[in-house]
């Protein structure tokens, strides 16, 4: 289920204001490649989405879809129902690190699930991003997919 954090915002010559901000929590890269490695392809009730720009060409984690953060906002309604259809129950997003993209993407799916009271489908954030993952060791870098860049 979805909480709110409360954030304080500080205004210059202004009184502390409490905003909420949505919560989306994390999942550690250990669990992914449990994940990974106990469930086949054609069973998995789970998606990876990658959504870094560029840097993109460095790889990704094995299994996983390229969308752009940026027009998340815009398509959701549409990638909610594909992912919804695919019978998914865990999306978890990332980026280089998972504080910006990653995490924006993340926010942006908890939102939509939340306002239409969607209890089966839960958005995450990998934890560390894709420079966690290929920092944490070769039983992780087995699991990274090189991106053909040739015929962009």
């Amino acid at each position: 289920m979805t909480s709110t954090t409360n954030v304080l915002l500080r205004q210059p010559g202004s009184v502390t204001q409490v905003a909420p901000e949505p919560y989306t929590a994390t999942i550690s890269r250990e669990q992914v490649l449990v994940l990974l490695k106990t469930t086949a392809v054609g069973q998995r009730d789970f998606i990876l989405v990658d959504t870094r720009q560029k840097d993109v060409e460095a790889g990704t984690i094995r299994g996983s879809i390229h969308l752009q953060a940026e027009s998340l906002p815009i398509t959701l309604p549409s990638v909610y129902a594909l992912f919804k259809a695919a019978g998914l129950r865990l999306v978890i997003f990332y980026c280089g690190t998972s504080v910006n993209r990653g995490r924006k993407a993340a926010e942006h799916l908890t939102g939509h699930i939340t306002r239409v009271g969607d209890r089966n489908m839960k958005s995450l954030v990998l934890e560390g991003g894709f420079k966690g993952w290929a920092a944490a060791g070769e039983e992780y870098v087995r699991w990274v997919d090189a991106v053909d860049v040739s015929s962009s």
